[in-house]
């Protein structure tokens, strides 16, 4: 076979539209389009966004069906921005495939979705993501009985160098100067104002500062100790079946006591629109949510409650309070001892972080390049509703996103590694023979001998 060369010559300028080639399409995406044809997705959306538009005056505008995909795109292909899906949807034939458009016609471009989006209202993808969930109720997916919440932060599009006083609108600057003022230090440099900041004690408040560009955005301590902008994001998870029953988006000053039982309202909402009858019977959380509140609001609605009390050195009186508040707390203390409230709170562990993985880090939402609450909600929305169709298709299919294909038995070449290993560590004549290389191995004995016998059975362990 002769070696091909690449051609330096000039390409044709026209060319026939059958001549080009076209796209297969990836597996993951006709599926999902066959899933989303099969429960009339288009034509839901399609008179969901009716009312928002001109009737009959006009081009065209892009199809809601195509809007709704492309957002789901952004979370299959883990995308942060509206720019990266615009880019990533003309550049991939089995993406615009999968949007329904052929190779000659251009995706639509960030611009037309920050038009459409800022058209429909959060109500619209609310609806959105209830028919996502009323998907998994026709697939048999969705239970709705046991839900775990827990919360996590996203960053803000707002810089904290730009914020102000509520007060007076003085930036961080401006604010030093005047403080260097009232100490008799006047027209102090851009260097002596650095160092007269960094030798005094600073404490940032969401009631003193905000931000010009983002004014819902809050100042709070991220989990790696950074200080940002930011909103709360709560979830709502059926450890049943781990679909996502409400992703509310939440002021990153709201505390999670505040929230609980809006985000199961939302929850239990979202469940009955999505066609199903089962009701709320188990609430899990953290002890964040813990308080006398919260429990007496689950025992009026016959919620069992699961959330661990903080450790306090004081015993609580009940002289003043209610006997329906002493026996909230106890009968919620004592669920959580039990076998049955040990297991929920491993599932909670379990389920609701492993959603903030898949939303927020692999699925590209943990920094939002968008402004306001709404705009903010509708984008995590969409992004969780795609994360809730990647569980029904896992579920029907094998693959939950088009990046990794799995099996019904977790496969690939992990799996079927995992086997092996489990099989020759069952050959006790491999064992032995494992031992005796490990023994006498040149490199490190010693610590060799020590790492097998940390998981070697007790009769198979060797002497360093």
């Amino acid at each position: 076979m002769a070696l091909g060369r690449r051609k330096r010559d000039q390409q044709d300028l026209w060319v026939a539209t059958c001549d080009l080639p076209k796209s297969p399409g990836h597996p993951f995406y006709s599926k999902l389009n066959g899933l989303l044809d099969e429960s009339k997705f288009d034509e839901f959306v399609e008179g969901l966004c009716r009312p928002h538009y001109a009737n009959g005056r006009g081009r065209p505008s892009v199809p809601p069906g195509v809007y709704f995909r492309m957002l789901f795109i952004g979370f299959f292909e883990g995308l942060d921005s509206q720019r990266a899906i615009a880019w990533r949807c003309s550049d991939s034939r089995s993406l615009q495939s999968f949007l329904g458009f052929d190779i000659t016609q251009p995706t639509p471009d960030h611009s037309t979705l920050t038009v459409i989006r800022q058209r429909l209202p959060l109500e619209v993808h609310e609806a959105v993501f209830t028919f996502v969930l009323s998907i998994a109720e026709v697939k048999k997916l969705l239970k709705g009985k046991s839900v775990a919440v827990d919360s996590t932060f996203i960053e803000a599009d707002a810089a904290m160098k730009s914020i102000v006083r509520r007060d007076t609108g003085d930036d961080w600057k401006e604010y030093v100067r005047k403080l260097m003022a009232e100490e008799g230090i006047e027209d102090p440099t851009d260097e002596e104002i650095r160092k007269f900041d960094k030798k005094r004690k600073k404490k940032v408040s969401n009631k003193e500062w905000m931000s010009p560009t983002d004014s819902d955005a809050r100042i709070m301590k991220m989990k790696d100790g950074r200080t940002h902008l930011a909103y709360k994001t709560e979830h709502a998870i059926d450890v049943d079946t781990d679909i996502v029953l409400a992703a509310g988006v939440y002021k990153a000053d709201e505390s999670d006591t505040a929230t609980f039982s809006e985000t199961l309202v939302k929850a239990q909402a979202h469940t009955i629109l999505a066609g199903s009858d089962s009701q709320i019977k188990d609430a899990i959380a953290d002890k964040g949510y813990h308080s006398v509140d919260n429990l007496v609001w689950c025992e009026a609605f016959g919620i069992r409650s699961y959330i661990p009390e903080r450790a306090s050195r004081w015993r609580r009186q009940w002289s003043d309070k209610p006997v329906a508040h002493k026996c909230a707390v106890y009968g919620n203390r004592r669920r959580v001892k039990g076998d049955r409230g040990k297991r929920l709170g491993r599932l909670r562990s379990e389920y609701v972080e492993r959603s903030f993985a898949h939303v927020c880090e692999t699925g590209g939402a943990r920094r939002s390049w968008l402004h306001g609450l709404e705009d903010v909600t509708k984008r995590y929305l969409m992004y969780v509703a795609g994360k809730n169709l990647g569980v029904v298709m896992r579920a029907l299919f094998g693959m939950g996103k088009p990046r990794t294909l799995q099996t019904e038995g977790g496969g690939g070449f992990s799996s079927v590694w995992a086997k092996i290993v489990a099989i020759l560590w069952v050959d006790r004549a491999f064992r032995d023979h494992l031992a005796l290389q490990i023994r006498w191995t040149n490199f490190s004995p010693s610590k060799n001998v020590a790492r097998y016998n940390a998981f070697a059975p007790h009769p198979l362990r060797v002497a360093a």
